[in-house]
Order: structure tokens, then C-alpha cells, then sequence
């Protein structure tokens, strides 16, 4: 599908957008793809990561809240993954007007970019923090949400639609907690601290966050939430996990932070469906017929809620250790 096409990915120097630029130019044969972020630094360095790609990729350095930039980067694309956003929940709280800025005002533009440009698909990345968000970032997610969904109403008679992968903290990803136990660890820490002794989170690998865009990218029709099925773990185990026998004293829950991660809520169960390794959520309102997604799944209970408290699978200590193998934890 990905074969002589051409890409943009936004926020392309990101953790993300490395793994999906490996994983395209490693299975597929794309004409080029186009990393878009306003960090020259990290473009340079991810030139010189890929540097044996360097006849497939364009670096354009720009800000999604510039949407004459935004929009000349779009020219000749044919599918756009919206990456960029201000993630850190502190900082969103302390600076509200930019966290509105680029995640909100910042998804416009690239909806209306990508209407205005002839591209063809468009995923956007979301976060369990915009399911009943607690916190300004959450907010602006689900803000920024509603909008991409919305957004296969203007399509007209356009090729074109518009759809959402939603997941949590990639295991190892910066500010998440991997990484405080790890440093707490390398600096001779012998003590874990636990916000709560009930918090749970889910595991997705940056790996299985590719292949959910991916798959996004082959088989959306417009409107559909994208959202995979993956292992739950306890905090507490992960403590053990990383320094088996550590004391973890429990501190408190931090303002803005839920026990447990959301991903489907009991309200959205009516529009769920089930397929084997993900569910996705289909919009509510249809706004042609040609644009009908066709749910091939299995319709999801009513009264159904997908988080990572109520999981089916959970990990132990053991296959925690296992898969903190696989996690770049110098990075």
C-alpha cells in the first residue's frame, strides 16, 4: 500500500516518528517521506541515522500552528501521520495557551491542509489521556480528536478520509515511568517510589504503535478509533521487576493522573466492535454512504470498557523483566 507513496509525518523526530520511518523504508518501498518538526538538531541527527536512506527522505523544518508551511509541505503527499503535539501533562497545565496552540489549533491545520492538498489519508495520533480526561493535555486530545473525526464531514467528493490510533505511554518513552525507575536505580536508589498501590498501566511497544498506524492506513474508511489489545501490568510489579526486593513507598497520587489507563468507555460500547488483536470504535454519525466503515468484527457488549484495570491479560514480574529487555533505556 505504502509502495510509491509519498509521506508526511509530523513531529517526525520523535520517538515515534523514527520507529515508523524504519519500519516503512525497512517493509515497504515508498517514494519518499517528509519529517516535519521544528527541531533542526534532532532532524540533523535523524539525517545521520538514515543516512543510507538519505535519497528517500525530505526534512522540512516547521511548526504545525504555521499552516502556510504546514501547507506547502503537503504538496504531493499522499498520506499524513499526525505525531506532533505537546505531550508532558505538567507543562500542558503550566502553559495552557501553548498546549492549545499545537494541539488543537495545530490539528486544524493540518485538517484543513490535507483537504486543501489532495492527500488521502490522514491518521492521528491520540492518547488514553483524551478518554474523560483529568488533565489540560487529555482536554486538548480529545478536542483535537473530535476534530480529525469531524473532519470526513468537509471531505465531500474528495478521496480522502480522516481516522485515529489511540494508545498509552509507549513502554520507555521519555517522562514515563520506566525511565524515573531507571535513573532512581542507576543512581544507587534502593527505594521505588509508588504514586498508589492500585495503579496499573498498559504495555505497547513502539513496534505495535507502527503496526496500529499501519494497519489504520490499509483499512480506515473515516471516523474510526483504532486501538490495540495489549497486556496490563501493576506499578508494584513493575518496582519488583526492575530491583527485585526494593522497598516502594507510596507517595501519592499526582494531580492530573488516573489509577488506571482508558481506552473504550462503556459509553462508547454501542458504536465497539472486537477483531483479534485490536477494537475500534466507529463513529457515530455517517456522512455518506461511500464513507459507511462496514464492521467486520464482533460487536462489543453494551455497557463494555476497555482500561487497563479491567484487562483480561496481565503481565508478571517475570515476563516484565523479559520484556524490559527489549526497552532502550539509555536513550
Amino acid at each position: 500500500m505504502l509502495n510509491g507513496k509519498s509521506i508526511l509525518i509530523t513531529g517526525g523526530t520523535g520517538s515515534f516518528g523514527k520507529a515508523f520511518t524504519k519500519y516503512v523504508l525497512e517493509h515497504y518501498d515508498p517514494r519518499k517521506i517528509i519529517i516535519y518538526s521544528r527541531d533542526e538538531y534532532k532532524q540533523l541527527i535523524m539525517q545521520d541515522e538514515f543516512k543510507k536512506y538519505k535519497e528517500k527522505l525530505r526534512f522540512f523544518i516547521g511548526d504545525v500552528r504555521d499552516k502556510e508551511r504546514l501547507r506547502r509541505a503537503f504538496e504531493g503527499v499522499d498520506y499524513v501521520v499526525h505525531a506532533a503535539a505537546l505531550k508532558q501533562v505538567p507543562a500542558c497545565e503550566y502553559n495552557p495557551a501553548e498546549a492549545i496552540k499545537t494541539n488543537i489549533n495545530g490539528a486544524q491545520n493540518v485538517i484543513d491542509c490535507a483537504l486543501d492538498t489532495g492527500v488521502k489519508k490522514v491518521v492521528a495520533l491520540s492518547t488514553d489521556k483524551a478518554v474523560n480526561p483529568v488533565n489540560l493535555y487529555g482536554g486538548t486530545k480529545l478536542v483535537s480528536d473530535k476534530l480529525f473525526i469531524a473532519a470526513n464531514a468537509y471531505a465531500g467528493g474528495k478521496d480522502i478520509c480522516f481516522s485515529i490510533v489511540r494508545y498509552g505511554n509507549v513502554a520507555g518513552s521519555r517522562g514515563s515511568i520506566i525511565p524515573i525507575f531507571h535513573n532512581i536505580i542507576k543512581n544507587g536508589g534502593t527505594e521505588l517510589p509508588i504514586t498508589d498501590y492500585r495503579m496499573t498501566r498498559f504495555w505497547i511497544s513502539l513496534r505495535q504503535g507502527v503496526e496500529l498506524v499501519i494497519k489504520a492506513l490499509e483499512e480506515s474508511i473515516g471516523g474510526e478509533t483504532f486501538i490495540s489489545k495489549i497486556p496490563s501490568f501493576r506499578i508494584t510489579d513493575l518496582a519488583q521487576a526492575m530491583l527485585p526486593g526494593c522497598k516502594m513507598p507510596e507517595i501519592g497520587i499526582r494531580e492530573g493522573e488516573k489509577l488506571h489507563e482508558i481506552m473504550v468507555t462503556a459509553e462508547d460500547s454501542p458504536h465497539t466492535y472486537e477483531y483479534e488483536k485490536h477494537f475500534i470504535v466507529y463513529p457515530q454519525i455517517v456522512w455518506s454512504e461511500h464513507r459507511r466503515p462496514v464492521p467486520t468484527g464482533k460487536k462489543v457488549p453494551e455497557g463494555f470498557s476497555y482500561s487497563s484495570g479491567n484487562n483480561t491479560e496481565w503481565l508478571t514480574v517475570q515476563q516484565i523483566q523479559e520484556r524490559l529487555k527489549e526497552v532502550d533505556l539509555e536513550k
